[in-house]
């Protein structure tokens, strides 16, 4: 599908096609729909997360699943998020590792009250369980930044996924 093509959809077929990029939030793609045309379709949908108000943003945020947590060991991740973590390999975890993810994302969960988020796709175990540990000491602000700036790298890559 050309870029001409999606500007061109109406927007319950942008939605349609386009509302699972971003973790059980298709409001995300709506909103964008009205910002078309676009130049560059990530760009257009980062735009509309980017205006979106704080609230909804940290909404976004708290809608992804913790890496190897409740949901992954439930299997209810959303297809994506299990290919994801998967493709680093959090689905293989030693009872060990588990038990270090486990109480990283507890610790992580206390301190700014969402789940880490990291691309997972673009690191591996020892690399998540070390930002995890280095990401502990930013401050609330730094990390909605950080958490935003790997969703949108999430997207980079469930788009390419998608071409």
């Amino acid at each position: 599908m050309t870029l001409a093509d999606i500007n061109a959809l109406d927007t319950a077929a942008f939605v349609a096609r386009f509302g699972a990029l971003f973790e059980h939030s298709p409001w995300v793609v709506a909103r964008a729909a009205g910002l078309r045309p676009f130049a560059d379709l990530h760009t257009g949908l980062m735009a509309a997360l980017h205006a979106a108000s704080p609230d909804e943003q940290l909404a976004l945020i708290r809608a992804h699943p913790e890496l190897a947590g409740k949901a992954a060991i439930d299997r209810t991740l959303t297809e994506a998020s299990a290919a994801e973590q998967a493709s680093a390999g959090l689905d293989r975890l030693t009872p060990a590792e588990y038990a270090r993810f486990h109480t990283l994302n507890a610790a992580y969960r206390a301190r700014f009250a969402f789940p880490f988020i990291i691309c997972v796709r673009l690191t591996d175990k020892a690399g998540i369980l070390a930002a995890m540990e280095q990401r502990l000491g930013n401050d609330r602000d730094n990390e909605i930044a950080a958490a935003m700036a790997q969703i949108g790298e999430i997207v980079r890559l469930r788009l390419e996924d998608m071409a």
